[in-house]
């Protein structure tokens, strides 16, 4: 095999290579021990699904309801991507008896098309828009193994670390922000072993390529946008002009100061708002104004009051309106962290625990095991008792002892 992220040579029998690999399956899952034929990118693939505590004989879960799915999909990225995916999967997956589908960077299936009687047969896996394919949850597939390894990928048969899924073949590919590189999602086709061949992993790298093309094409930065990036970051990021300026921590405090408060504030009030006692004298802020006014440029920082001449897109805006309207996921999906972290300025602690509480008081209330994993296992919830009760008790009996560990180990330690 010269490729190691392509399933089956062209002249490997299918049947036969099925049979070895569900053994070999059966082996793992019952004794932890890998065995031939597996690939390497496979059993690094399984390992990471048990320690994830997945079950090989369950089915993921969907995560994005209807009401929540259609204004979160229309607002992806990706939404001005499927056009192209379609123009050139389309016909391919319904001729075929083959699915396309795209998800987002936490492995949530947005679009499912294709082959109505092949959508059939994956909707009694929950292969189906709104469903959750991450890695972490649903174990080894195409989809959520390429985001979580940022590789085109193909899975045959039993390589599928969840059983129900092992009838089937797909391959996938990562899509990137053409501008960030970040992650966006994955595009992936599925259907049966007749995709267990390498030109069907060349096809989707093609279409992921195509996709990343088109995305360049119509999101071509905006030079008259500013956007402020603030959360899970000391130094906010600010993209004003064509210009990205990484600030210093009271310049990244003085425009949270005055994105939150648009009208404007008094050099008394900012003053209020930045410090915790009253040795620094105005004086010194009109100094720290001077510098950023140095650094912004005179037309985006207005004086008597100090605003902000320009409307500002700030990412901890975008969780609390995403918060305000109910789309939870959306809302989690735009959270990189707390805000500030490092901050001690009043007013970025109080908008810091404002953000934090709400958005846990949402996820504790939706219940859903997906997205409290999400925050339990990131670094700012890795701590966060009150979610991993919540999670404790949402997921399935097999998966909580493990669980209800972190939580009586947490709570020993928070106690003492």
């Amino acid at each position: 095999m010269t490729d190691p992220w392509v399933a089956l040579a062209a002249d490997t029998d299918p049947g036969e290579q099925s049979g070895a690999l569900r053994r070999a399956h059966d082996v793992f899952t019952s004794a932890g021990r890998l065995e031939r034929p597996v690939r390497a990118v496979v059993g690094a693939s399984w390992r990471r699904s048990a320690r994830a505590r997945v079950s090989p004989d369950d089915a993921p879960a969907v995560e994005l309801g209807p009401d929540e799915l259609g204004p979160y999909r229309d607002a992806h990225p990706l939404a001005r991507a499927m056009p192209v995916i379609r123009e050139l999967m389309g016909a391919y997956a319904t001729d075929g008896e083959h699915l396309l589908a795209v998800c987002d960077a936490h492995g949530r299936l947005l679009w499912v098309e294709g082959h109505t009687a092949a959508r059939r047969r994956a909707g009694l896996m929950n292969f189906v828009e709104g469903a959750r394919w991450a890695e972490s949850v649903a174990g080894t597939n195409a989809p959520g193994t390429a985001i979580a390894v940022d590789r085109p990928v193909q899975v045959f048969a039993a390589e599928h670390f969840l059983r129900p899924v092992q009838q089937w073949t797909c391959a996938a590919a990562p899509l990137h922000d053409p501008h960030t590189g970040r992650v966006l999602g994955a595009v992936d086709i599925t259907g049966g072993d007749r995709l267990a061949h390498p030109h069907s992993l060349a096809f989707v790298q093609a279409v992921a390529r195509a996709a990343e093309s088109q995305l360049a094409l119509l999101a071509a930065p905006d030079v008259e946008a500013v956007r402020l990036g603030a959360l899970g970051r000391d130094e906010a990021l600010l993209v004003a002009r064509g210009r990205r300026l990484r600030l210093s921590r009271r310049h990244s405090e003085i425009l949270v100061a005055l994105a939150r408060r648009p009208e404007g504030l008094s050099g008394d009030e900012l003053l209020i708002e930045l410090y915790e006692d009253e040795s620094v004298t105005p004086v010194t802020l009109r100094a720290e104004l001077s510098r950023l006014r140095r650094l912004l440029g005179p037309d985006l920082l207005d004086s008597r009051p100090y605003r902000l001449a320009v409307p500002v897109d700030a990412d901890f805006d975008t969780v609390t309106r995403r918060l305000a309207s109910g789309a939870v996921a959306a809302a989690l999906d735009a959270y990189a962290g707390p805000l500030l972290p490092g901050s001690r300025a009043p007013s970025v602690v109080r908008l810091r625990r404002r953000i934090t509480e709400q958005l846990r008081a949402a996820l504790i209330a939706r219940g859903d095991p997906g997205l409290l994993a999400d925050w339990a296992y990131s670094t700012w919830g890795e701590e966060d008792l009150p979610v991993w009760r919540a999670l404790a008790g949402a997921v399935p009996e097999d998966q909580r002892p493990a669980l209800l560990a972190r939580v009586r180990s947490l709570d020993a330690e928070q106690r003492g």
